[in-house]
């Protein structure tokens, strides 16, 4: 058989290499907002038309040096490669199965859903107020302050409302936060 027709690789799914933190459940929808949406498309278009083409002309002008066993710019070179098509793979996964969500026209603007933020208060110490905006696994990020809708904290929140006080697991134990506000924007 050919080898440009057999999956070149270590023989790992794509999904195999995605961690934890970004799996959709099984049977679940990829929601997220326009700018995660927008975010992976940019990240995809950069990749395609910028990134790729000027790594294959480098492999190109790597191979055409002679032997490729011992050329370092080849051998990085295919290996990037790898790298690249793999996340294009991913990320045309990803906006294929995406399902954009705009916070915006949520129905109910009195509870917590998807794309709302939200600002908490920790009731055991009553300081340490914290705001979360709620958002798809791919746009999670905890010191940006936003959080995955299928994180602990974003599940106990769903459907609250102003001055609910909900309970949750987190990693230090059990915890309690009264939902102070929560908006669209």
């Amino acid at each position: 058989m050919s080898k440009a027709f057999t999956k070149e690789g270590d023989g790992q799914d794509d999904d195999d290499d995605v961690p934890a933190a970004v799996r959709l459940p099984p049977g679940t929808k990829n929601y997220m907002t326009r700018r995660g949406y927008d975010a992976l498309r940019v990240e995809l278009d950069q990749l395609v038309r910028i990134e790729r083409p000027k790594l294959v002309e480098t492999v190109a002008w790597a191979a055409s040096n002679g032997d490729r066993s011992e050329n370092g710019d080849y051998i990085y070179g295919k290996k990037r490669l790898r790298e690249i098509d793999r996340r294009i793979r991913f990320l045309i996964k990803r906006i294929e199965s995406a399902e954009v969500v705009d916070p915006e026209h949520q129905q109910g603007m009195e509870q917590v859903f998807f794309g709302a933020t939200v600002t908490v208060l920790d009731v055991e110490d009553g300081e340490g107020e914290q705001t979360w905006q709620i958002v798809g696994v791919d746009e999670a990020n905890a010191s940006a302050g936003r959080i995955s809708w299928i994180s602990p904290l974003a599940r106990a929140l769903m459907k609250a409302r102003e001055g609910d006080v909900v309970r949750f697991q987190s990693p230090a134990g059990p915890r309690e936060i009264e939902v102070v506000e929560i908006r669209y924007e």
